[in-house]
């Protein structure tokens, strides 16, 4: 059966990003390509408005403008508009529930400047039950003078706590782009150790390292025997999950990292720290995937 990835549009450089990623990953998948423009005034209840009557006419001339230009580019992809009078926020998880995939730009939608994520982009990112794509306006990393030789795939392991959902999807994906798949696992020292920038002399860090190591081999040992066209480089680095899986991201082609369904806070639900740091300041595009 066809796939289908969804994303949305808000005029901003960021969504048009967004839009052409989109439509690269729904021409690899063979899959349906759905573009969305969501905000309350667009509801045709305000149709007769003489302040939002025009809105909903330019939304979807924009959407119209946006699907001809895709398909341009795109010969033979399948793409649905749809314009939705709802918060952009809601709209977009609830539209997201039958699809594969949600692409979204990393800011705009309600973004403000100077952030890497907008606030509807964080609202959807803990909340969709898909996994959810946050592109740059200014695309990934891989013109700069250290982009690897070959495309990447980077994904966040836990090496004692690792989820399959989240390294399949990477390997996957790697797959469809003939990419390697770079598996980061980010460790750290005690923390006062670290603060304080000293190691006892007792703590034996080789041994240490080699133990994180094997760990993130044995973490890997499943998918790996399920992919084994896909290339891959297991590396454990000191300073964390997040510092390590931002410093990798630099010219990789995807960053892939997890969030789990259940954390909730005091506010609602939110993105745990790594995948909440990752998105922020990663120069390559981040996938989101929820699992339990």
């Amino acid at each position: 059966m066809t796939g289908s990835v969804l994303t949305g549009i808000d005029g901003s450089a960021q969504s048009e990003a967004a839009v052409r990623w989109a439509a690269e990953e729904a021409d690899r998948r063979g899959a349906v390509l759905r573009i969305l423009h969501a905000w309350p005034w667009l509801s045709t209840e305000y149709a007769e408005d003489s302040l939002a009557g025009g809105l909903r006419p330019a939304a979807l001339r924009a959407l119209a403008d946006t699907a001809e230009r895709i398909r341009a580019a795109h010969p033979g992809l399948s793409v649905e508009t749809a314009v939705v009078g709802d918060d952009p926020a809601d709209a977009l998880v609830t539209a997201a529930k039958d699809r594969d995939l949600l692409v979204l730009g990393s800011r705009g939608l309600g973004g403000f400047s100077g952030l890497l994520v907008g606030s509807v982009g964080l609202a959807v990112a803990a909340r969709t039950t898909v996994p959810l794509v946050l592109v740059r306006a200014d695309g990934t990393s891989r013109a700069t003078t250290d982009a690897p030789p070959r495309r990447e795939v980077v994904v966040g392991v836990d090496g004692h706590q690792a989820c399959d959902a989240v390294l399949d999807f990477a390997f996957t994906e790697a797959a469809r782009r003939g990419a390697r798949v770079r598996a980061v696992h980010g460790w750290d020292l005690v923390p006062v150790w670290t603060a304080a920038e000293w190691v006892p002399p007792q703590v034996d860090l080789a041994t240490q390292e080699a133990g994180e190591q094997a760990a993130l081999v044995m973490a890997l040992a499943s998918v790996r025997a399920a992919h084994p066209e896909v290339e891959v480089i297991a590396e454990t680095r000191v300073g964390g999950a997040a510092n390590a899986l931002v410093a990798a991201s630099a010219g990789a082609d995807l960053v892939v990292v997890g969030r789990r369904d259940h954390r909730h806070h005091m506010l609602g639900v939110r993105l745990g720290p790594v995948a909440h740091a990752v998105i922020h300041h990663s120069p390559a595009p981040v996938a989101v995937v929820p699992h339990d």
